[in-house]
C-alpha cells in the first residue's frame, strides 16, 4: 500500500468563488484521511481571482491558472518523487493541468478522466469563459497557447493516452456548439458504463490507458460524475450520473491500478452542503476508493 500525500489545490480561476474553494476543508472535516495511512503535504494558495474575460484568449484569469499550475505541479512533484501517492483536493478542474505538468515533467502521462461533462469546449462556445468547461480540452493541446503548452512542454496529453469515463452532457454541448472529441480520445459515457456494468467499463478503460505507451495515469474526479439525486452540490447540474456504488467500484479499479500514480477531487462544493450529509457520504466513498490504492 502506497502512502498517500494530499495536497489542498483550492483554486477556482477556472470558474469562480461559489464555494468549490471549501472542498479541501470539508473533506478533511468529514474524515477523508481517518484510518489512511496519509500525510498533509501542503495548501497552495491561489492569485486573486479577476472576473475579467481576457480579451486575447477569451478566458478568465489564464494568467493566473498557468501561473497556480506550476506551482501545483512543483509540490505534486515533490510528492511523487519522495515515492509518495498524491490526492489533490480542489477546486475547480483546471487544477488538473498542474497535476498533469508534474507528470509532463518527468515522461508521457495518461487520464481517466472521470466527469459528468466532457470538458472539451472551446474559448468561443464557452459562454462565461471558464476554463473549467475546458481542461480537457486545454490538455490535449486545443485552446490558447498560454493554457496549452505550460513550460514550453505542450500538449500535457496525447488523444490515444485518455479514456472519458461517464459523461452525460452530449446533447448539451453539441448544442452549445463544443468542438468534437477526437477520435483517439476514448470515450465510455453514462450509457456506456451502464451497459458494460461499471466494474467491466472500468476494467476496460485501464487496459487501454495500461497497453499504451503512457508513463503511468492519473486519475480526474468531477464529483459531478455522481447522480444529481445524491450529487446535488455542484454548480451545473444535470439530470442522471452514477450512483455511490459505481463510483468506487470503479475508484477501487483504477486506484488500485500500480500504474496510477496520482488521484484529484473536484468540483463539490460545500455552501451547497449546508448539513455536511454529502461531504460524509463523498468523504466515506473515496476513504474506501483510496484504502487499496
Amino acid at each position: 500500500m502506497r502512502q498517500l500525500a494530499v495536497i489542498e489545490a483550492p483554486s477556482v480561476l477556472g470558474l469562480r468563488p461559489s464555494g468549490v474553494e471549501e472542498l479541501p476543508r470539508a473533506l478533511l472535516e468529514a474524515g477523508l484521511l481517518e484510518g489512511l495511512d496519509a500525510v498533509r503535504a501542503g495548501r497552495i494558495e491561489p492569485p486573486p481571482y479577476d472576473a475579467t474575460r481576457d480579451a486575447t484568449s477569451g478566458v478568465l484569469n489564464p494568467h493566473g491558472i498557468a501561473e497556480y499550475s506550476v506551482r501545483l505541479a512543483d509540490v505534486v512533484g515533490d510528492v511523487l518523487d519522495g515515492g509518495r501517492f498524491p490526492v489533490v483536493l480542489g477546486g475547480d478542474c483546471t487544477i488538473l493541468l498542474g497535476n498533469l505538468l508534474a507528470l509532463r515533467r518527468r515522461g508521457r502521462p495518461g487520464l481517466l478522466f472521470l466527469d459528468g461533462h466532457t470538458d472539451f469546449y472551446q474559448p468561443s462556445a464557452e459562454p462565461n469563459g471558464e476554463a473549467a468547461s475546458m481542461e480537457l480540452a486545454l490538455a490535449t493541446g486545443r485552446g490558447p497557447r498560454l493554457l496549452t503548452d505550460l513550460e514550453g512542454r505542450g500538449p500535457l496529453l496525447r488523444d490515444e493516452d485518455v479514456v472519458a469515463l461517464g459523461f452525460r452532457d452530449t446533447d448539451e454541448s453539441t448544442e452549445a456548439g463544443m468542438q468534437p472529441l477526437p477520435t483517439a480520445l476514448h470515450a465510455i459515457d453514462l450509457d456506456g458504463v451502464r451497459a458494460a456494468g461499471a466494474d467491466t467499463a472500468a476494467r476496460r478503460a485501464l487496459e487501454r490507458l495500461t497497453a499504451g505507451a503512457s508513463d503511468g495515469f492519473w486519475v480526474h474526479l468531477d464529483v459531478d460524475v455522481l447522480d444529481d439525486a445524491v450529487m446535488p452540490a455542484v454548480d451545473y447540474r444535470q439530470p442522471g450520473g452514477l450512483s455511490w456504488g459505481e463510483l468506487e467500484s470503479v475508484l477501487v479499479t483504477a486506484l488500485g491500478e500500480p500504474g496510477a500514480v496520482g488521484f484529484d477531487v473536484t468540483i463539490f462544493n460545500p455552501r451547497l452542503d449546508p448539513d455536511g450529509r454529502i461531504a460524509g457520504q463523498l468523504a466515506e466513498c473515496l476513504r474506501r476508493a483510496l484504502a487499496g490504492s
